[in-house]
């Protein structure tokens, strides 16, 4: 008498040989480097260029703060024990207070470069998905892979060259208009 394993077993094997067939057709891969696809499209490199000048004022403004925080420490350091103990507690508070200047600057400019470059990237992004299953419909891809999932593959199965021609044809720049 068979065991119940052994019938599910031998069920399974009969299984794969009757539609081994349909397994064996090979389905058409591709692999695309997403992230490299993205940021080398001309609609991101133009945007970045605009967001390093649209936030380029306020970067200043840091550095200029970031230089007055380093002179307040420079000065402490050089006047201990030279100055009145209200002339240390002086320059000890401004230290303070441009400590938390440069901090809440620095933090304030760093978020708002975050929001908008994510909101960028999402945004090509989602376009991306689309020009990607343009390429995989007109060239026959059963599949189109993320480099960032694979150990290896063939250098002749990536398509982001093809990717990043096909965004930048579909969403051509245009003459002074900013990055979208």
């Amino acid at each position: 008498m068979l065991r119940s394993s052994t019938v599910l077993a031998l069920a399974v094997c009969a299984a794969a040989l009757t539609f081994s067939p349909a397994a064996s057709a090979q389905a058409k891969i591709a692999v695309v480097d997403l992230r490299r696809a993205i940021l080398d499209t001309a609609e991101i490199k133009k945007a970045s260029a605009d967001l390093q000048a649209k936030f380029k004022p306020r970067q200043e403004a840091l550095e200029k703060a970031q230089r007055e925080l380093a002179d307040l420490q420079a000065q402490m350091q050089s006047s201990q024990g030279k100055l009145s103990p209200q002339g240390e507690a002086d320059l000890q508070s401004r230290g303070a207070r441009k400590q938390r200047e440069v901090q809440r600057l620095g933090q304030d400019l760093q978020d708002e470069v975050n929001q908008e470059r994510d909101a960028i990237i999402q945004s090509a992004g989602q376009r991306m998905t689309e020009i990607l299953k343009k390429l995989a419909e007109e060239k026959g891809f059963d599949m189109i892979v993320d480099t960032t999932q694979l150990v290896t593959f063939k250098p002749a199965l990536e398509i982001t060259t093809d990717a990043i021609a096909a965004f930048d044809k579909a969403y051509p720049l245009k003459p002074g208009a900013p990055g979208k």
